[in-house]
């Protein structure tokens, strides 16, 4: 039988009945107006490509169910317009998606790499806390660490308070010094 002679409406009804023949002739003559009109919506050929396979899957997939309240043109038109417009709802909600993943990456390595300096950092000034002179190092962690005033530790020493003074600016020089370049490269 030569399908190229039938109508649409009569091709919709062999479809129905589960006629492969009408399909094949079906897409045939619907496959590249179709494909032209989806290519113009959406300016990918591979897409364009799978919309209208889509299209004729699901007609093919539902014919038992099929009827036509219009037009096959109409209605393959507007299956092809729809699949269209759920391919622009997909890449934007891919490209939100994608915007949010962005932000997210970047808050975390900006986080993740400050946390990274600030444990350096730490490490470094606890290195040259340690490398202080004995005494030094004492009154310097009584001042910084236990926050006592100058007068609480020249007691607790029994040392003067020009003394604690004292040997509190010598090691904030000294750590000064050994941290400096760390903490310029830090934050350059």
């Amino acid at each position: 039988m030569v399908y190229n002679n039938f109508t649409d409406q009569e091709l919709a009804v062999l479809l129905k009945e589960g006629n492969h023949d009408a399909f094949l002739e079906i897409y045939v003559r619907y496959y590249s107006l179709l494909y032209i009109f989806a290519y113009k919506k959406l300016n990918c050929r591979e897409e364009t490509k799978d919309v209208i396979q889509e299209v004729f899957i699901a007609l093919w997939t539902c014919h038992e169910h099929f009827s036509l309240t219009t037009s096959l043109s109409a209605y393959l038109y507007s299956a092809v317009r729809n699949r269209s417009m759920n391919v622009f709802s997909r890449k934007k909600m891919e490209d939100k998606y994608l915007q949010s993943l962005q932000g997210f990456l970047s808050q975390y390595e900006a986080g993740a790499d400050y946390q990274i300096r600030e444990k350096d950092i730490a490490l470094t000034i606890e290195k040259g806390i340690a490398d202080l002179p004995c005494k030094m190092r004492e009154i310097f962690e009584l001042s910084r660490k236990e926050h006592l005033t100058y007068k609480e530790i020249a007691q607790s020493l029994d040392i003067s308070e020009h003394t604690v003074s004292t040997q509190v600016k010598r090691a904030l020089k000294v750590l000064r010094v050994k941290l400096g370049m760390l903490i310029l490269a830090c934050f350059v």
